[in-house]
């Protein structure tokens, strides 16, 4: 597991939410009220619905491996299923990242110097998916090789997706409480 900076028990794979310090703008903005703020416009929107495709893709290969694992779908369509839709979830989330990294964070973490820890956290998750998305990747060439339903590379690559899924939406949750306060805040200015 790779240590976030300063050594601190942050990591992805250990943190239940943000620290308080890094959810100061999260209180004047809480989650509930995002949407009837007159800041919440097309970049915050587009930004979240790209958040729920990361989840919806995630929740079709799950309940598609199930399938397999049940018997109730071919393996010849489990796998033209699963190689589309995982090369494009794997293609669409480093995507994502990179301009996330390259761009976002960058022009975001200036905005409020009390959060630009936070900014670093998240870059930090980012890589710390790469690990994940790299097992993911071969836990999939695994499952896509199966010989029929009942191989063994099909249930590992099942854990692996619900492990996946568990800390994918621990990270999109905290980047969306950093993210879109700081945006009802201070506008999207220096991002478009």
């Amino acid at each position: 597991m790779v240590q976030p900076p300063n050594g601190e028990a942050l990591g992805l794979e250990l943190r239940t939410g943000l620290p308080d310090a890094l959810r100061v703008l999260l209180e004047e903005y809480p989650r509930g009220g995002w949407e009837a703020h007159a800041g919440y416009d097309g970049l915050i929107r587009f930004w979240l619905e790209r958040h729920m495709m990361f989840r919806r893709m995630l929740d079709l290969m799950q309940k598609q491996t199930e399938a397999a694992l049940d018997r109730t779908v071919a393996l010849e369509q489990f796998r033209q299923q699963m190689a589309r839709l995982g090369s494009t979830f794997v293609q669409e989330l480093h995507g994502h990242h990179g301009i996330e990294d390259a761009h976002y964070f960058p022009v975001l973490s200036g905005k409020d110097a009390r959060i630009a820890r936070a900014f670093e956290l998240l870059d930090h998750d980012h890589h710390a998916l790469d690990g994940h998305l790299s097992e993911f990747v071969a836990s999939a060439n695994r499952a896509l090789n199966a010989q029929d339903a009942g191989d063994a590379a099909v249930g590992p690559f099942h854990g692996n997706l619900l492990n996946l899924g568990t800390i994918l939406d621990c990270h999109l949750i905290d980047e969306e409480e950093i993210v879109v306060p700081v945006i009802l805040k201070y506008g999207a200015g220096g991002l478009g």
